[in-house]
């Protein structure tokens, strides 16, 4: 079977964790973010809010919140992880994207990891990198992270799902990690 360009992104996708400081350009970004919009999400109810943060100054404000949080969390790995000097939560990409959404909304969850998706394939699709962040999570594991939710304009009743980074890949791309193809049964 020939690889269509869609499968060809698919299979091409990678975690990115070294950046160029060039920010992406806004009609490339507009378009990444607007990929988000046309994920799959349960009954078309669209109950995501999708927040592009480009400012240095405020990541870096960030990555010091999250440090903090994980400091205090109590899980020995991600405290070895951020004792490290060249620690930064989003590997220093110019562009984060936070994702969150309705508490209340059925499947959110699930609607949000396709938004992200979607926002990796399509950074992929023009050639610019992305990495989906966990640790982000840690942001607003804290009063002084919840107070971001208002700046951010995150609407009230909305959680943190997830966040991506993106940015121009600097550097070598990852090799293709060995997939286990054993957890795919076909029934027919």
């Amino acid at each position: 079977m020939n690889m269509n360009e869609t499968l060809t992104v698919i299979k091409n996708r990678r975690s990115i964790r070294k950046y160029k400081a060039k920010q992406i350009g806004d009609a490339e970004l507009q378009a990444i973010v607007e990929a988000a919009l046309f994920a799959p999400n349960a009954m078309n109810q669209q109950k995501w809010h999708f927040t592009v943060i480009q400012d240095k100054a405020m990541l870096d404000r960030f990555v010091s919140i999250i440090k903090e949080n994980i400091l205090n969390s109590g899980i020995e790995f991600l405290i070895g992880l951020v004792k490290n000097p060249d620690y930064h939560t989003f590997h220093h990409a110019p562009a984060v994207v936070l994702i969150t959404g309705d508490e209340q909304a059925r499947f959110i969850q699930i609607d949000c990891g396709a938004a992200l998706q979607s926002i990796a394939l399509a950074a992929e699709s023009l050639s610019i990198g992305s990495c989906p962040i966990t640790s982000s999570i840690f942001l607003f594991a804290s009063e002084k992270g919840n107070e971001l939710k208002k700046e951010l304009g995150i609407p009230d009743g909305y959680n943190f799902m997830c966040s991506i980074a993106l940015g121009y890949k600097d550097g070598e791309i990852p090799a293709t990690p060995p997939r286990n193809k054993g957890v795919i049964n076909y029934i027919k």
